[in-house]
């Protein structure tokens, strides 16, 4: 199921629990990178949905967090903040203003209830922004 792709720099390590199924049909069938799951098809996600008790709704938020870990080269927890903050593209991403990503991950966080420091600041905002834009020039 795999295809011939890239050097693996981008290993996918632990998926957070919600992803446990996805996990196992994901190593199963051989697919240990990011950039081997952002190539995958829809063709082939639907596979391993009717092979494993995987949901597609999971399998294509890691594919989307896959596009986002390679093209913008985000560590996999950042990329995640981003599709759960409803930024799932590098165009989504590109299209927003600092503030705006500040807000929407801000929000996230604060409805998550983690307590900790909020992860995206203005600063990050903007160089993940400048980023995102580079890569769809």
């Amino acid at each position: 199921m795999t295809k011939a792709s890239a050097p693996q720099d981008h290993p996918i390590q632990t998926l957070p629990q919600s992803f446990r199924d996805e996990s196992i049909a994901l190593r199963e069938a051989g697919i240990h990178s990011w950039e081997t799951l952002r190539d995958l098809s829809d063709q082939e996600l639907s596979r391993l949905v009717r092979l494993g008790r995987c949901s597609p709704r999971n399998l294509h938020r890691l594919r989307g967090m896959a596009c986002l870990v390679c093209d913008l080269d985000l560590p996999a927890q950042d990329a995640a903040l981003l599709m759960h903050a409803g930024i799932a593209t590098r165009q989504a991403l590109a299209g927003c203003t600092p503030e705006r990503l500040v807000r929407q991950t801000g929000r996230l966080e604060r409805n998550l209830g983690t307590g900790r420091q909020a992860v995206v600041d203005l600063r990050v905002a903007q160089r993940w922004i400048r980023l995102a834009r580079q890569t769809t020039n």
